[in-house]
């Protein structure tokens, strides 16, 4: 089976979605035209998709709306959690939760991208 290259991600607001992409993970845009903007995390894609595009890539299945609930989260791992943290806060990223430690031996942090899709970052604990 072959690995996962891309996940898109349906967005309201593209441009919103497009600088917090680039501004808190530091991604540049790798491909962009009128309704979507890709980004590379290493060896995976995200394509931010607006809404208009999304409704034309899935019909007949319809669009969920942003506030319907989380279904998935990503989580991206980093060597120091806090200082992480610290960096997304100053660029006006409010947490979900976190910084915690967790019993299965992570500190974690969550947050909330524009488009209402969920992000963690998790440190390994000594």
């Amino acid at each position: 089976m072959a690995n996962v290259d891309c996940i898109t991600l349906f967005v309201e607001d593209l441009a919103a979605a497009q600088a917090f992409y680039r501004d808190v993970f530091g991604l540049p845009v790798a491909y962009e035209d009128s309704t979507s903007s890709v980004h590379a995390f290493g060896n995976l894609s995200i394509n931010l998709l607006s809404l208009e595009g999304a409704a034309e890539l899935i019909e007949p299945a319809a669009v969920a709306r942003a506030d319907a609930g989380a279904r998935f989260q990503f989580t991206i791992s980093v060597e120091d959690l806090d200082a992480e943290v610290a960096r997304v806060t100053a660029l006006g990223v409010t947490l979900l939760n976190g910084p915690m430690d967790r019993p299965w031996g992570i500190r974690t942090a969550s947050f909330q991208d524009p488009g209402g899709h969920i992000w963690e970052f998790a440190q390994d604990l000594p």
